[in-house]
């Protein structure tokens, strides 16, 4: 009795411990299970967690400023917003998207549509527009629409448009850079966002009592050019007025540098594009983009159209510099010992090297002539016997001490490297084209800096387009100081071949970028492009002044100019002359007059309003000025030219002692003249002349005549109105 008492004790006693045992397997389980989701999940969940019970959303940084070296401000961000949703947020609160996507559509001017089919996505983000200002986001604010929020951003804004667009470059949908200094100095600019981190309940929403937590974005470093803003403004503008007077097909470029420094003071490149538009192509080449029936090969098209307008021609395309390279093969020369400015040479027209007979620019020779003359004439036969002189070896030598087969190290992308020929076929008819520089190739920024180190007495400085860092407060974090690469040539073969450049732009080929009161010396350049005779050519002209004491250099070059003339001398000579000439007076340079220069100032006109006739006249003689008076009465009323007028010597100043007394007469048409017959013109019609380019010299040789006029021919003008005329010196290369 008492045994069968005892089995239910047991039986119970059994049940209690596989009780247990399945408890303390569970808690066994469990405790795994924790540990696991603690140590080996534990970061991934919590994240997860954060991820549902906040919204974290970035704060863009505003980008640095960029400056030019006067701190006037060519790139700035500001305060903008994107407007983003939460499609599953308006989802869950039972919102018609349809109504939602109306509402924004209306404020936003986007199709409701387009907004829709975001909306209708099952996920916690899409942005709906990106960098709206400020009354376009108080008006979405306004719309108090569930699940649809503002996050502050920042939106680059350019203030000159097209200006300095391939140096400065632009920024991307998420404000990176894409170009340019944008791109280049990015890590610099950018700065680093901050953060809003908001409380978010079951349904997804944000809590009502809107607990925030504020991580404020740092803004960017400033970034502070070489570029002076007006020196830029004069290369753009004369560069700009040649491009289309040219027709150039191929694109051109300018670069004005400061010669001691290897500071890039201006850098162009035509045609240029809107880098507060920067994806939008001129309209003829999306007419011809429209045109492609196949969508892959329209986009393709449309790629290489967006890069070709981007490209910085002057940093990243390389062409051959024609005669501009004969200032290296002299340097060369002269500095070896090889030849003075006086070596005797004589030009008969070509110069035969090995099988292979080289004309002269000059068909029927220089004849006898010195190296000065040689250099002043460009010519290619003298220049061969000078590369010859020298010899393979040190051409090559010199070639690349010059830094003409390295990167400069530029502070823009993409710059490109020389090409030389290789050593198998490198031989004496390749050395006696390239001594004029006809096969290896350069790349416009190469060569400025070369000239530049011919100009400054022998220093090869490395050319560099930012000049500091600065922070919010104005305080540099980063300068960059000149640096001399190498001293490539003597100061004496410096000075020698500043003299004979100067010469070269006062009596030689250069003299279409003579500029009176300012000693330039310079090189005219003209290249066909490869193949040979396909009737391309790449126009140039390099300068520097003043001639003495060298600040300043500049280069033009125009890839293809088809408007009839292409020689450098010609079309690109006069480009620099204009460039050189506002850069030099705005830097405050005297002019040095030369005693003929003096002879032919210009003269001020005074004012005479007001005065008797017999004092006007007695004030405007004084002046070596003439005068003709109008009407019966005894005081000068008007006068044409007004006073401040700049008239040459022996002009006519019109009086008027009436109102209403003005004479209107016919600006006649004295392009293709010559100064003299120019001037005769301009009287016969009662009309006075302003001098400009070869002309100024006071030349009045046939090789000089009028390329253009301002006023144009046929307009009706008061008699004695100032006509300006430009003139063209015509032997050039």
């Amino acid at each position: 009795m008492s045994m069968n008492k005892n089995v239910p004790k047991r039986k119970l006693r059994i049940r209690i411990l596989f009780a247990f045992i399945a408890f303390a397997s569970l808690l066994c389980l469990l405790g795994v299970r924790l540990v696991f989701l603690q140590i080996f999940q534990g970061e991934d969940l919590q994240k997860r967690a954060l991820e549902q019970q906040t919204r974290d959303s970035l704060v863009a940084s505003h980008r640095g400023a960029i400056y030019d070296r006067n701190h006037k401000k060519l790139a700035q961000s500001s305060t903008a917003y994107t407007i983003t949703a939460n499609p599953n947020e308006i989802h869950k609160a039972k919102k018609d998207i349809d109504v939602t996507a109306t509402k924004l559509a209306a404020v936003l001017e986007m199709d409701a549509t387009d907004i829709t089919e975001l909306l209708k996505k099952e996920t916690n983000h899409v942005t709906i527009k990106r960098r709206i200002e400020d009354d376009m986001a108080t008006a979405v604010r306004e719309l108090e629409l569930t699940g649809v929020y503002l996050q502050e951003d920042a939106k680059r804004y350019y203030p000159y448009g097209n200006f300095a667009s391939h140096i400065l470059g632009f920024v991307g949908v998420d404000n990176q850079g894409l170009g340019g200094i944008e791109k280049v100095y990015d890590d610099q600019l950018k700065g680093v966002p901050g953060r809003v981190i908001a409380l978010k309940n079951a349904l997804d929403t944000d809590m009502p009592f809107k607990q925030e937590q504020h991580i404020d974005p740092e803004d960017g470093t400033n970034v502070v050019l070489t570029i002076d803003e007006v020196i830029q403004h004069f290369a753009e503008k004369h560069l700009e007025t040649a491009y289309h007077e040219e027709k150039v097909q191929a694109g051109a470029s300018a670069i004005v540098t400061d010669v001691q420094t290897g500071e890039v003071l201006a850098m162009v490149t035509k045609p240029d594009f809107d880098l507060n538009d920067p994806f939008t192509l001129p309209v003829e080449t999306e007419a011809e983009l429209s045109a492609i029936s196949n969508e892959d090969e329209r986009l393709q098209a449309r790629s290489a159209a967006l890069e070709k307008m981007w490209r910085n021609k002057a940093v990243t395309d390389s062409y051959e510099p024609g005669s501009c390279y004969k200032i290296i093969t002299g340097c060369m020369a002269l500095e070896e010992g090889l030849i003075t400015p006086e070596t005797p040479f004589f030009c008969s027209g070509s110069k035969t090297v090995e099988n292979r007979s080289i004309s002269c620019s000059h068909h029927e020779g220089h004849g006898a002539q010195t190296f000065a003359d040689a250099v002043k004439n460009s010519c290619n036969p003298a220049f061969i016997e000078v590369g010859l002189l020298v010899g393979k070896d040190k051409f090559k030598e010199y070639h690349k001490a010059f830094g003409f087969m390295d990167i400069t190290n530029f502070d823009l992308p993409g710059e490109a490297k020389g090409i030389f020929y290789a050593d198998q076929n490198y031989n004496i008819v390749e050395l006696a084209t390239a001594s004029f520089g006809q096969g290896p190739v350069v790349t416009p920024l190469q060569l400025v800096s070369a000239v530049g180190a011919i100009a400054n007495g022998g220093k090869l400085m490395q050319p560099y387009l930012v000049k500091e860092l600065l922070d919010d407060e104005g305080n540099v974090v980063q300068k960059t100081e000149p640096t001399v690469v190498r001293q490539v040539i003597s100061q004496r073969t410096s000075e020698q071949m500043c003299a004979m450049l100067e010469n070269t732009v006062a009596n030689g080929t250069g003299q279409n970028a003579y500029i009176k009161g300012y000693r330039v010396a310079g090189k005219t350049g003209t290249s066909e492009k490869l193949p040979r005779g396909n009737g391309k050519y790449i126009s140039s002209f390099i300068a520097f002044a003043p001639a003495n004491d060298p600040k300043v250099a500049c280069l033009v070059v125009l890839d293809e100019p088809s408007n009839g003339q292409y020689y450098g001398g010609a079309i690109a000579a006069p480009v620099v002359a204009k460039i050189l000439e506002d850069t030099l007076r705005y830097m405050g340079i005297e002019p040095q007059y030369t005693e003929e220069e003096k002879e032919n100032l210009d003269v001020l006109v005074p004012n005479v309003k007001g005065l008797s006739r017999n004092n006007a006249a007695k004030n405007l003689t004084n002046e070596d000025l003439n005068y003709k008076i109008v009407g019966n009465g005894e005081t000068i009323k008007t006068q044409t030219p007004v006073a401040g007028s700049m008239l040459s010597a022996g002009s006519v100043v019109i009086l008027y002692t009436e109102d209403d007394a003005f004479q209107m007469v016919t600006v006649p048409d004295v392009t293709n003249l010559s100064l003299s017959e120019a001037q005769a013109r301009l009287s016969q019609a009662r009309l006075n002349m302003n001098v400009t380019g070869a002309g100024a010299t006071g030349n009045s040789s046939n090789l000089i005549v009028a390329d253009g006029q301002s006023p144009p021919a046929g307009t009706q003008v008061q008699e004695g109105t100032v006509i300006e005329v430009t003139f063209k010196y015509l032997d050039v290369d």
